[in-house]
């Protein structure tokens, strides 16, 4: 389903947030054209999977296979650039 590897853009470098790993550099890249991504960093890969306009389900890699996260994320409207999970408490951000 998910392949590391295949985006449609290079790794460009961002500032990125998870909640379980705080503020970080990490690595973003685009992997569809509705605006999937996926972000590395120092701890974890966090990827987020477009469902539809707005609506999105994520994994995280810590090392050998993708683990999915529980719940739907949804875009913030404050801040587009994080996705956030009302059931899990979880957001997501890059820069």
């Amino acid at each position: 389903m998910l392949l590391l590897g295949q985006g449609t853009a290079a790794a460009r470098p961002a500032k990125c947030f998870a909640t379980d790993d705080g503020h970080f550099d990490c690595d973003f890249t685009a992997t569809d054209a509705a605006g999937s991504f996926t972000i590395v960093g120092p701890e974890a890969t966090y990827i987020l999977v477009i469902d539809e306009p707005g609506k999105a389900f994520g994994f995280v890699n810590l090392g050998n296979r993708n683990i999915p996260l529980a719940g739907t994320f949804l875009r913030e409207q404050d801040d587009p650039a994080c996705w956030a999970n009302a059931e899990t408490s979880t957001r997501i951000c890059a820069w």
